[in-house]
């Protein structure tokens, strides 16, 4: 590695505020470095997004006006989440994000303009191939994070578009799956990539598994007392289905506990603030498909709970992966009820046991969040908004938790217990000498 080099990947650790790169992503880096087509398998959590980020980048030629690569992703909240750390880095190189959800004409005119990196989902990626809405010749690496994923999604037909509309043979390939593939699909251009491995045995993992059996209609109620018990450290409730998550938050609400939903079936926004509150620990408790089981950034959690098992091994790995990763200790907790049988994929020793029969006191987070109605494309800072808070609002820097920055507006964890003080502090106040509307984020 060159001293310049070496320099670059130094001032992006920085800016990401990262003291060094893991065993993991050395060793992808290095090995990225030297040859053309890599596969990285590591489990969820382990820092994959960083560990690709840096060969692409290195890989960036900063006089070319054209896209130089794409990152294939198979959910907006994943497209979204590398964007936030590619930016984090702090290039000099623009990127542009592509997916569902929004106006397909607001993307092409960032394209136009040609970025260096597109990152999109596989369906919005293959419309904008087939329209044309950026030239392909420029392309000389692909990155497919999450590649098992958008497979299983069966997201084939799509990604084979996007490669049939590559105007030259892209030279290098990247890609990262948290399970083994048996074999690669026949779109890719090459069959046998170098493959760094480094998925822990599965009785390596540290995670402690606990099963209960229940009737169908007391299985919510166990639900309920096994998460009070948790008492407010993070916890995740899978469920298969969008229509389970739904009526079990509407249950859940009519008991009094705090907490977000995700799925499928939700508005773009209301699944970005859900996760903003996740992350922030303004929501201890997140009901979920298996949406939340792969590349989305939450937290290490302690509790994860299956409320309804998936039928494959793989699924219910991936579930499990939001704990207990790398060398960490973690729960995973299964809620059968009677009529209900236990997957084959799971060791039938598992565990039994019994919930406390008494539903405990369901406490509120300390923390409640702020919605600002300003974000990075106004140009505004986590400094503004602190500098707000604390010279306007009274508050002191241990009052005030995560700040997260979208394009046009803004998040903030503030202790619950000062809230209503704040904001008659600075309901009026202005902020980098512009009005913005400051409340509680519902």
């Amino acid at each position: 590695m060159s001293e310049n080099t070496a320099s670059s990947h130094a001032r992006y650790l920085k800016n990401l505020s990262i003291d060094a790169f893991n065993e993991m992503q050395s060793d992808f880096i290095e090995s990225a470095a030297k040859t053309d087509n890599i596969m990285l398998l590591a489990p969820t959590g382990s820092g994959k997004t960083l560990a690709y980020l840096i060969p692409l980048v290195d890989a960036l030629q900063e006089d070319l006006k054209e896209v130089q690569a794409l990152i294939i992703v198979p959910s907006r909240e994943l497209a979204i989440q590398i964007e936030q750390v590619f930016k984090g880095m702090k290039t000099p190189f623009k990127v542009s994000t592509v997916y569902g959800g929004h106006a397909m004409k607001v993307e092409q005119n960032s394209l136009s303009e040609a970025p260096a990196v597109v990152i999109g989902t596989p369906g919005r990626l293959s419309d904008h191939v087939q329209k044309e809405s950026f030239d392909t010749k420029g392309i000389k690496m692909i990155i497919l994070d999450e590649f098992d994923k958008s497979l299983q999604m069966g997201f084939h037909e799509q990604l084979r578009i996007i490669f049939r509309g590559l105007k030259t043979q892209t030279q290098r390939h990247l890609l990262t799956s948290a399970t083994v593939l048996e074999r690669l699909p026949d779109f890719l251009p090459f069959s046998n990539p170098t493959t760094i491995n480094y998925l822990k045995d599965e009785e390596d993992s540290k995670l402690e598994l606990k099963l209960f059996h229940t009737s169908s209609k007391e299985k919510v109620q166990v639900l309920m007392r096994l998460v009070a018990g948790f008492q407010n450290e993070p916890c995740l409730v899978f469920c298969n289905h969008r229509d389970a998550v739904d009526r079990i938050s509407m249950l859940l609400t009519g008991n009094g506990f705090e907490h977000g939903v995700l799925h499928g079936g939700m508005e773009q926004i209301d699944r970005e603030k859900n996760l903003i509150k996740f992350r922030s620990g303004v929501y201890n408790l997140l009901i979920a498909t298996d949406l939340a089981s792969r590349g989305l950034d939450i937290p290490e959690i302690m509790h994860v709970v299956h409320y309804q098992l998936p039928p494959r091994k793989d699924a219910f790995t991936h579930r499990n992966g939001r704990t207990a990763r790398m060398h960490a200790e973690g729960n995973g907790y299964l809620i059968l009820a009677n009529d209900e049988v236990l997957p084959d994929y799971i060791d039938k020793s598992v565990e039994e046991t019994t919930v406390t029969e008494v539903l405990a006191p369901v406490q509120p987070s300390s923390f409640e969040c702020l919605y600002f109605s300003a974000g990075k494309k106004d140009k505004i800072s986590k400094g503004d908004i602190v500098g707000l808070l604390t010279q306007k609002g009274g508050l002191t820097t241990s009052d005030i938790g995560l700040i997260t920055l979208l394009d046009f507006s803004s998040y903030v964890a503030v202790k619950r217990s000062k809230v209503e003080k704040t904001l008659d502090k600075i309901r009026n106040e202005k902020l980098k000498k512009s009005k913005v509307k400051i409340e509680v984020a519902r």
